[in-house]
């Protein structure tokens, strides 16, 4: 088999077109070279360096140095503003201490002077940055990874949720959700304090992200690898970034091969023809080895391409294959809760399409209803019912691709799936509970530039009033931490080349996306058909 290539860009480049949360308005030079946390005390920014055993009042205008004092302990991590007093915290319990010793410290101070006005000995332990939410503090425990709400007095836990991932460092609160800075994965997060779950998830402005503060407005990041304090963008109102891009040829090939002893007589090949959108651009014409016998269109809207065969002998092997130049991007959207709107700001004319049921959806059945009440309740903000349906799949199935498409009630009640029994549970809780919902079909890059796709990838599209039709992947997005539940939520991969669009069964492709063959044979008649992705470099 001919090996196709793909070309990788692997660097970050934000599309300047598009305006994010976590852009970059002003970069300012950091005090130091181990700056660490960060506050803001409704004028000034406080900077931690924890190579100076210093807390730096910092001008926002400008970045000059107003005064320093000298922090209570040698390991600070993080720093808080309560209205009033200035809250410290040290990771190695206020002492010099080696590696080993990760016991926390606080410390409310007075930032005249320095002087401890109040301590409490925390029982966390490696606590990074701090924040305070009107009455209580938060902090990072990167020991055990969690997510902290305690009382600033005496170190008693409120509440606590895993952390979005490994890695979190920076941390803020904007007066109604947490924003959480990651240096490994060079991300930001914007956190409900409610349930912990990741809402946004967007990029950090460079390598080593470490405190964060929120002045009212805007966001502030110090990083440590640049020794920078960056201001930025807490919300925008454009719903997407692209980021990283490949260009790439992608060779698709259907076949089908007669090995008798009869006939085939009737042969019908059908492509999914890819078009652009907001996570691909298609570089000229779809090509095809062979002219198609027509173009036809499902009643899903989906272009197909349609190739005819009669009485094909035995011993022969028809093959057909699609060629497509695209450029692809990591696409990521940005869904604010609160500028959703309602069921009721659904178009009627998409209700039509989008919630009907099919074989496969089955939505009246028994198990669909319950699983949906379970989910949801009477809970009527389309996004909580799409996000709340979402982690509930994740609760209930677990990824196993055994072959077969089951109907979404079987799936349901077996415990596991593909990613099309995903899918198909997904739209069916989705339509049941009056979202409109369909799938997208894809053909996926593997991990090397020289890779051969014969799995394919499906996942869902929900229709969100006021921001259109969000991609979701229930299958990629059941993974343990909240930052990887985020991040296939709103977010359509370079890897992927959607060539299928569809809400169900269709008259050409079937239930099935990319391609589809049918035929029919005389007796004892035993044909083969094969379908993959080939990629090939654009350079």
């Amino acid at each position: 088999m001919k090996k196709e290539l793909f070309f990788l860009i692997n660097f970050f480049i934000v599309i300047s077109l598009f305006a994010y949360p976590g852009e970059i308005i002003k970069k300012l030079k950091a005090p130091n070279r181990h700056c660490t946390g960060l506050t803001y005390d409704g004028k000034y920014l406080w900077v931690a360096d924890r190579g100076t055993d210093s807390l730096y009042k910092i001008d926002t205008k400008d970045g000059h140095i107003i005064k320093s004092i000298s922090a209570p302990g040698y390991w600070t991590t993080g720093l808080a503003w309560d209205g009033q007093h200035l809250w410290v915290i040290d990771e190695r319990g206020g002492i010099p201490q080696g590696d080993e010793f990760f016991t926390g410290y606080l410390y409310m101070i007075d930032t005249m002077n320095g002087n401890v006005l109040h301590h409490t000995s925390l029982p966390f332990s490696n606590p990074q940055d701090l924040t305070y939410d009107g009455k209580y503090m938060w902090v990072i425990s990167a020991t055990d990874n969690k997510l902290i709400k305690f009382n600033p007095y005496d170190g008693t836990s409120i509440i606590e949720f895993t952390a979005p991932s490994r890695g979190c460092t920076g941390l803020s609160y904007d007066g109604s959700y947490l924003w959480i800075a990651n240096h490994i994965r060079n991300e930001i997060y914007k956190v409900s304090p409610i349930d912990g779950s990741v809402i946004i998830l967007t990029y950090s402005p460079n390598e080593y992200p470490r405190g964060m503060a929120f002045d009212g407005n805007y966001l502030w990041l110090v990083d440590s690898q640049t020794d920078s304090l960056y201001q930025m963008k807490i919300r925008d109102d454009d719903k997407l970034i692209k980021t990283k891009s490949r260009t790439a040829k992608l060779v698709f090939t259907q076949s089908a091969m007669n090995f008798g002893p009869g006939k085939v007589n009737t042969l019908d090949f059908y492509f999914a023809i890819p078009q652009s959108m907001d996570n691909q651009e298609i570089l000229g014409e779809v090509q095809f080895s062979t002219k198609p016998t027509k173009i036809l269109t499902d009643k899903w809207g989906q272009k197909i391409a349609h190739f005819h065969y009669d009485n094909v002998s035995a011993g022969t092997k028809v093959q057909i294959e699609m060629y497509v130049d695209a450029i692809m991007y990591d696409t990521r959207y940005f869904i604010y809760p609160e500028k959703v709107g309602t069921l009721n700001d659904i178009p009627e004319k998409l209700k039509k399409i989008y919630l009907v049921d099919d074989e496969k959806y089955d939505i009246t059945h028994p198990t669909i209803q319950k699983a949906v009440q379970e989910a949801i309740g009477n809970e009527l903000n389309v996004y909580k019912i799409v996000k709340n349906i979402y982690h509930y799949l994740h609760d209930k199935l677990y990824y196993e691709r055994a072959g077969g498409w089951n109907t979404a009630p079987t799936v349901l009640e077996r415990g596991n799936g593909s990613c099309s029994e995903y899918t198909f549970v997904f739209i069916a809780m989705c339509r049941a509970a009056g979202v409109p919902a369909r799938y997208v079909g894809s053909v996926v890059e593997r991990g090397e530039a020289a890779s051969m796709d014969e799995v394919f990838h499906r996942w869902v599209e929900v229709y969100l009033p006021n921001y259109g039709w969000i991609p979701v992947d229930p299958s990629g997005g059941d993974e343990p931490l909240q930052a990887d539940k985020a991040r296939y939520f709103g977010f359509t991969g370079r890897r992927f080349l959607i060539t299928t669009t569809g809400g169900g069964n269709s008259e050409y492709l079937d239930w099935s996306y990319n391609g589809n063959v049918r035929f029919t044979t005389e007796p004892k008649t035993f044909v083969v058909t094969e379908s993959y992705g080939d990629w090939e470099p654009i350079y």
